[in-house]
């Protein structure tokens, strides 16, 4: 996130969706955040790890609300649509977002952000910015990729400890949210695991929701792209019967 000359914030963008119905309630205006500070083994955007990257576009807050409010009759004609921030994580570019959803929440748009958790750092000024953030964020999607911080650190490069931090955080201050947990054979649908995950997640307030999002391999062409290594090569989408049964664990949901 950078100042232009006139001093408007401009965000880097990977791209946008404008009828996403699978990031958040009803039909979504999706806006996709380049930079991500984790690298999960399995993740289906490794184009957007890099905050800069050539192939991203640099936006205002006025472009993209200029662009919003052309899809705003379709997204409201579903129930509880609007815009959600996803990535990459957004919130790496935590006061474009700001200043994206005051605007938008001045027009009654529907607020949604997507996030990991993982740019989070425990210190007032940030915290102060998160309270903002609440109260223009109508729900929160929080990804929880592993409760034992030593595989989450195998998983996704980076410790989940400041994860919990910001999940606790938003519980302890009003947030409204979704859990999202990845289904991974061998690495994250562990029965001990995902009992662990439950216990935690009835500790949090606000919880509206628990979903299995069932891994998937449909990326490996990007990572060929970009010359990356595909390091889950040897695992298979996981069958119905251990999606049925992460369903049952969490308590969550799944149109299997």
């Amino acid at each position: 996130m950078i100042k232009t000359e006139d001093q408007k914030l401009t965000a880097f963008v990977h791209s946008v969706e404008s009828f996403g119905n699978l990031d958040g309630p009803g039909i979504r205006y999706v806006i996709f955040f380049q930079g991500c500070m984790l690298r999960c083994k399995y993740c289906h955007n490794p184009d957007t790890w890099k905050l800069h990257n050539p192939d991203a576009k640099e936006y205002t807050v006025e472009q993209l609300v200029k662009q919003i409010v052309r899809y705003r009759p379709f997204f409201e004609s579903s129930d509880g649509g609007g815009v959600t921030v996803s990535g990459g994580e957004s919130l790496l570019q935590l006061d474009f977002v700001l200043e994206l959803f005051r605007e938008l929440k001045k027009i009654g748009i529907n607020t949604c952000v997507d996030t990991c958790g993982g740019f989070y750092v425990d210190a007032p000024s940030m915290n102060k910015k998160i309270l903002e953030l609440i109260d223009l964020t109508d729900l929160f999607l929080m990804d929880l990729k592993h409760i034992d911080d030593e595989i989450h650190t195998k998983l996704t490069k980076r410790t989940n400890k400041n994860i919990i931090k910001f999940a606790n955080f938003l519980s302890d201050n009003g947030a409204k949210m979704w859990i999202r947990h990845v289904l991974v054979p061998k690495w994250t649908d562990d029965d001990y695991y995902l009992k662990k995950l439950r216990e935690y997640i009835d500790t949090l307030n606000g919880v509206e929701r628990v979903e299995v999002l069932p891994y998937h391999d449909m990326a490996k062409y990007k990572y060929k792209e970009l010359g990356l290594e595909y390091e889950l090569d040897d695992i298979e989408p996981p069958t119905k019967d251990r999606i049925a049964n992460a369903i049952n664990l969490l308590g969550a949901r799944y149109d299997l």
